[in-house]
């Protein structure tokens, strides 16, 4: 396999390098940057490259590199990427880490090096209770918690009888569990898919017939574009409510525009958000790389700031990696996010705020509209049971 040449990320004066007695911050990137997949990767290596840029090409004042490797959502190939990163490159920490699939497929690796993880892309329920390891984090969301959100949302609407679809692999069942644990209406049908289907027309028709009053879907990426411009195709959309996590927003959002108007999806953040830390780094994105920036993008970007005020608490010396990790945690509570309130709880999940938006015509254009938070500063449910301090 060929490997990707380093990214050096060092737009530090000479001067600063002259001086700086400190080794330099090794970050590895992995995740899905090819196939129907590849924006929600790209979307995260480029939020995480534009903070490093704004902090000169450092992380707690040591110049920076970056090493980026596709998982191709395939775990065996997460594997020996991460292997890579850990053996031969000697990272001081991994970010992206991918699908939950691909997560959970490393995870054995990551554990016994020590290496710091921050996920960007997945929140599994395996390391969200007894499984919580003390060197591994997400800072994207707990597998249950933007799927919760509109199970509160689809409870506040009255909908009776609710229609759940996802992809028939961890995440997906773990969506729609979150789902199901503040929806108290009835379930009319629980459909689980193959992991990246592109033709729904067979259930969009079993959906037709099921006499639910709302859908709730989990298809992130590509699938999401399909699932969607199949409803439309189908008369679908704007007679039944479609309820989402992940199907809708930055990455999906061009492809779909005009068909996308009236999903509503349940998200940590988007770049509707009026904070002014969003609205900033919104507008650096849309400008560098001339696209809205989405919540994957933002997982990414914040990721970066979390390292920097990591790197900082440890003064760059991140090779007691017990105590990098202890840093990391202590950053959680620290640093900006984009995306409002966030800190990690004692399992390293975070606790943050969990959105309703919904897909607008604005002019001519579609735009995700805030509509309200139906979980402010949610702890996940499995907290309790981590024994990781």
């Amino acid at each position: 396999m060929k490997f990707p040449q380093l990214f050096i990320a060092l737009a530090v004066a000479g001067a600063f390098l002259s001086t700086s007695a400190s080794a330099e911050v090794k970050v590895g990137f992995t995740g899905a940057l090819s196939g129907p997949a590849a924006g929600l990767g790209q979307d995260q290596y480029d939020g995480f490259m534009l903070a490093l840029e704004k902090l000169g090409g450092t992380l707690g004042g040591q110049p920076t590199i970056v090493i980026k490797e596709d998982d191709q959502v395939k775990p065996e190939v997460g594997l020996q990427v991460t292997r890579k990163l850990i053996d031969k490159d000697k990272v001081d920490a991994i970010v992206g880490l991918g699908y939950t699939n691909v997560l959970m497929a490393v995870l054995p690796q990551i554990l016994q090096s020590g290496t710091v993880a921050i996920a960007t892309n997945s929140g599994p329920l395996a390391l969200s209770g007894a499984g919580c390891k003390p060197n591994v984090f997400s800072l994207a969301w707990q597998s249950d918690g933007p799927a919760e959100a509109m199970g509160v949302f689809a409870q506040q609407k009255k909908y009776g009888k609710v229609y759940l679809m996802a992809p028939n692999y961890q995440a997906g069942k773990e969506m729609l569990a979150g789902f199901k644990r503040f929806y108290k209406g009835k379930v009319v049908e629980e459909v689980y898919t193959p992991l990246n289907q592109t033709d729904y027309s067979a259930e969009i028709a079993q959906l037709q017939a099921a006499g639910a009053d709302a859908v709730f879907v989990f298809y992130p990426g590509g699938m999401g574009i399909n699932f969607v411009k199949q409803m439309r195709q189908a008369g679908m959309m704007g007679k039944l409510p479609l309820l989402s996590v992940f199907t809708v927003d930055g990455t999906t959002l061009p492809a779909l525009k005009g068909l996308a108007e009236g999903v509503i999806s349940g998200a940590m953040w988007d770049a509707s958000m009026e904070n002014p830390a969003g609205r900033k780094f919104a507008y650096d994105f849309a400008k560098k790389y001339n696209r809205t920036p989405s919540l994957y993008a933002a997982a990414g970007y914040d990721a970066a700031n979390l390292l920097n005020a990591a790197v900082t608490r440890v003064k760059g010396k991140t090779s007691d990696k017990a105590a990098f990790a202890a840093a990391v945690k202590a950053a959680g509570k620290e640093f900006t996010s984009v995306r409002g309130p966030f800190r990690f709880n004692t399992n390293n999940m975070p606790i943050q705020n969990y959105y309703a938006f919904q897909a607008t015509k604005v002019g001519d254009q579609v735009e995700m509209k805030q509509l309200g938070i139906p979980l402010p500063e949610h702890k996940d449910a499995y907290y309790t049971a981590c024994q990781s301090k």
